[in-house]
C-alpha cells in the first residue's frame, strides 16, 4: 500500500539537482523496465517448455532468481525516488508546515544513515559470495548479489539527491547533526547495551522502530536502520550478516509472483476485464435496492488481489459505481465505509500477495493457503450484505429499472472471458497443475491475447510506465520483505522467540485465548505498519507457537490475514482508510465517522473466523 499524500510543504528546488535527478530516473526506470519485461520473457519460456513441449528449461528458474533480485532493488530505488515506499503519514499530515518539513528531512537522513552504513556489509557479502558457483548456470554467485551492492548505492545517491534538492541548508546541518549526537550516544553507550540482554529489543525494536514509523520514515528502512543498530552496537556479529538476510528474504522463487501479479493486475484494468465484469454485475443485481452496494462487494472479491496493491483494486471498481450510488443518495461517508471495509474483506483472497509472503516466510503450503482464504472473505462479504441491507432501505430508487434478460446475456457472455481469469488463477495453484508464479505469467498472455481480441482495449503506448509502475511497487514491497527477515532473524538469535513461545503457551483460555490475542496484536500491527511488514515480521515468531498448540496453519494465517486487514483499513492510523478516501475523492474526516458500521461487520467475522476452524480449512 502506497503511503497516501497530503499537501507537501513548499520545497527548495536547486535546478542542478533536478537535471542529475531525471537523469536518474530515466537511468533507472528504463533498467527496470527492461528486467520485468525479460523476468516476464523467461518464465513463459519456462512455463511454455515444461506444459506445451514437455521438456522443462532447467536454466529458467535460476536466471529468473538472478534478474528478481536486480528487479527488486531498481525497484526499490525508483520508490524511493517517487516516495513510494510503505510509510505511515498520519501524524506527518497533522503537523505544521514548517515542521513537517524538517521532520521529512530527518526521516531522509534516517535512511540515508541506513544505506551509508549498510554499504560495506553489503560489498563484503558480495566478497564472500565470490567464491560460490551457481549449480545450474554454472556462473559466479557475484553477479546476483551485486545487485545489492548496486541498489544500496543507487538509493544512497538518491536518498543524497532528493536531500540537497528539496533541503535547506539549515535542515540539513540540524537534522545530519542530530543523528550524529543520537549515533555517537549509542556508540558510547555499546559497553552499557551488551550487558542489557533482551532489553535492548525494546530499545532497538520497540522505541527505535516505532520512533522511526511515526516520524513518517519508511518502513522498509526503519525495520534496516533498528537491526543494523542492533548488530552494531550490542553484539560482535559482522554485520555482513544483514545484506545477507535481506537476499534470502528476497531470494524464494515464490516470491518472483510478486512483479507478474502485479503487472497482470496492471493489464487487466488496461484491457477491459475489470469493466466487463462490472457491467455485468450492475446489470444482474443493480435494479435492487442496495445492489450497487452489492457489486462493489462482489466486483472486489473478484478482482481483489491479482493487481498486488489494494489501491489498485478499489480504483478499478469504485469510480465506475460511485456517481450512480450518489444519485441514489448514498452519503459519501457510507460509500467511503464500505469501500475502505471491502478492502480489508479482501485480504484472504487469493492470489493475495499477502498470501504469497506468508507462505514464503512461514513454509505454509501456497495452495493451501488459496483454498482457505476464499471462504473467510466470503463470511465477511456476507456480514457486510447485512449492514447495506439496512443502510439502503431508504435507497432512492426513482427510474431504476431491471435490466432486459437480453442485456443481462449479452453481458454475461461479454463478462464470461474476465470472470474466468481470477477463477482459473486460483483453481490451477489450488489443484496444483501450476505455481503461483507460473499461473501468473499465464494469465498474462491470456490477457494480452482476449484484451484487443475480444474487449479492443489495449493501449500500447501504457506498457512502458505500467512495466515501471510495477517495478516500483515490486521494489517496495520486497525490500520491507528482505528487512523484516533479518530484523526477525535478529530477534530470533537473541533467545526471544523462544522466550515467546513460553509465555503464548501459558496465556489463559487456550488456543482460542492465543487466537484472539494474535488477533488484537495483528489488527495493531496492521494498522501502524500496513500488511505485508507485520505478517512477515512477525509470521515466523507467531507460527511456530501456533503449531506448538496445536492451531492448523492455514487457520492462524487467515486470522492473522483478516485482523492484519482490519487494522489496514480502520481509522485514524490504518493507510488503508485513506487510501479509500482518496480513490473516492472524500475527504477523511467526512468519512471517518461511517466507516464503523462496516468495521463492526468485519469485526464480527472475524470472531467467527476465530471461534470456527472450518471456515479456513473446511475444503483443505
Amino acid at each position: 500500500m502506497h503511503e497516501i499524500e497530503a499537501s507537501q510543504p513548499p520545497r527548495t528546488t536547486r535546478p542542478g539537482f533536478v537535471k542529475f535527478g531525471k537523469i536518474l530516473a530515466t537511468v533507472t526506470d528504463a533498467c527496470a523496465a527492461f528486467l520485468v519485461l525479460v523476468e516476464i520473457g523467461v518464465l513463459i519460456a519456462g512455463t511454455s517448455a515444461r506444459y506445451f513441449f514437455g521438456h522443462p528449461l532447467t536454466w529458467t528458474d535460476e536466471l529468473a532468481s538472478i534478474l528478481f533480485l536486480w528487479l527488486a532493488m531498481f525497484g526499490s530505488v525508483i520508490a524511493l525516488r517517487r516516495g513510494a515506499h510503505m510509510r505511515l503519514t498520519t501524524f506527518l499530515k497533522k503537523m505544521p508546515t514548517n515542521t513537517r518539513a524538517w521532520v521529512e528531512v530527518f526521516g531522509m537522513v534516517l535512511a540515508v544513515t541506513f544505506l551509508l552504513f549498510v554499504m560495506k556489509p553489503a560489498f563484503e557479502h558480495f566478497e564472500e559470495s565470490l567464491i560460490v558457483m551457481t549449480p545450474t548456470l554454472e556462473i559466479n554467485e557475484g553477479f546476483r548479489v551485486g545487485a545489492i551492492v548496486v541498489g544500496v548505492f543507487l538509493m544512497l545517491v538518491t536518498a543524497v539527491d532528493k536531500l540537497f534538492e528539496h533541503a535547506t541548508w539549515k535542515q540539513l546541518a540540524g537534522t545530519i547533526g542530530l543523528v550524529v549526537v543520537i549515533g555517537s550516544i549509542l556508540w558510547v553507550c555499546s559497553p552499557i547495551l551488551a550487558t542489557l540482554g533482551n532489553i535492548n529489543l525494546i530499545i532497538f525494536f520497540v522505541v527505535i522502530v516505532m520512533s522511526c514509523v511515526l516520524l513518517g520514515v519508511p518502513i522498509a528502512f526503519a525495520f534496516g536502520l533498528a537491526t543494523l543498530s542492533y548488530l552494531a552496537f550490542t553484539t560482535q556479529t559482522p554485520l555482513s550478516i544483514m545484506p545477507n538476510r535481506m537476499n534470502e528474504g528476497m531470494s524464494p522463487l515464490i516470491l518472483l509472483a510478486v512483479p507478474l501479479f502485479v503487472f497482470l493486475g496492471s493489464l487487466i484494468e488496461m484491457a477491459g476485464l475489470a469493466r466487463a465484469m462490472i457491467n455485468f454485475l450492475v446489470s444482474l443485481i443493480g435494479h435492487v435496492r442496495g445492489g450497487l452496494q452489492y457489486v462493489l462487494l462482489c466486483a472486489m472479491y473478484l478482482v481483489s488481489g491479482i493487481s498486488g496493491a489494494k489501491v489498485a483494486d478499489m480504483a478499478a471498481v469504485a469510480p465506475a459505481l460511485f456517481p450512480e450510488m450518489k444519485k441514489r443518495g448514498n452519503s459519501d461517508g457510507d460509500l467511503i465505509g464500505l469501500l475502505s471495509a471491502s478492502g480489508a474483506m479482501s485480504e484472504t483472497i487469493p492470489p493475495s500477495l499477502v498470501l504469497i509472503a506468508i507462505g514464503s516466510v512461514t513454509g505454509v503450503s501456497i495452495a493451501s493457503l488459496f483454498v482457505g482464504g476464499l471462504l473467510p472473505a466470503v463470511v465477511g462479504m456476507a456480514c457486510m450484505f447485512v449492514v447495506v441491507y439496512f443502510q439502503t432501505k431508504k435507497e432512492k430508487m426513482d427510474g431504476v429499472t431491471r435490466a432486459p434478460a437480453k442485456v443481462i446475456w449479452k453481458n454475461f457472455i461479454i463478462a464470461v472471458p474476465a470472470i474466468a481469469l481470477p477463477f482459473v488463477i486460483r483453481a490451477a495453484v489450488v489443484e496444483g497443475v501450476a505455481t503461483a508464479t507460473e499461473v501468473s505469467t499465464i494469465g498474462i498472455v491470456y490477457t494480452i491475447v482476449i484484451g484487443p481480441l475480444i474487449y479492443r482495449q489495449f493501449d500500447i503506448r501504457k506498457i512502458y510506465p505500467m512495466l515501471v509502475d510495477t517495478a516500483s511497487l515490486s521494489g517496495a514491497i520486497l525490500l520491507i520483505i528482505g528487512c523484516a527477515t533479518a530484523m526477525s532473524w535478529a530477534l530470533t538469535q537473541s533467545g526471544f522467540s523462544h522466550q515467546l513461545v513460553s509465555a503464548m503457551t501459558m496465556v489463559p483460555g487456550g488456543k482460542l485465548g492465543f487466537l484472539a490475542i494474535s488477533a488484537v496484536a495483528f489488527v495493531v500491527l496492521g494498522s501502524v505498519l500496513e500488511g505485508i511488514p507485520a505478517i512477515v515480521l512477525f509470521g515466523p515468531l507467531m507460527f511456530p507457537i501456533a503449531r506448538v498448540m496445536g492451531i492448523n496453519e492455514v487457520h492462524y494465517a487467515m486470522v492473522a490475514i483478516f485482523s492484519m486487514g482490519l487494522g489496514l483499513f480502520s481509522p485514524p492510523f490504518g493507510v488503508g482508510f485513506y487510501a479509500a478516501c482518496a480513490v473516492g475523492r472524500v475527504a477523511p474526516d467526512q468519512a471517518i465517522s461511517h466507516v464503523w458500521p462496516h468495521l463492526t461487520a468485519l469485526f464480527f467475522a472475524l470472531v467467527l473466523l476465530i471461534v470456527f476452524p472450518w471456515i479456513s480449512i473446511g475444503f483443505l
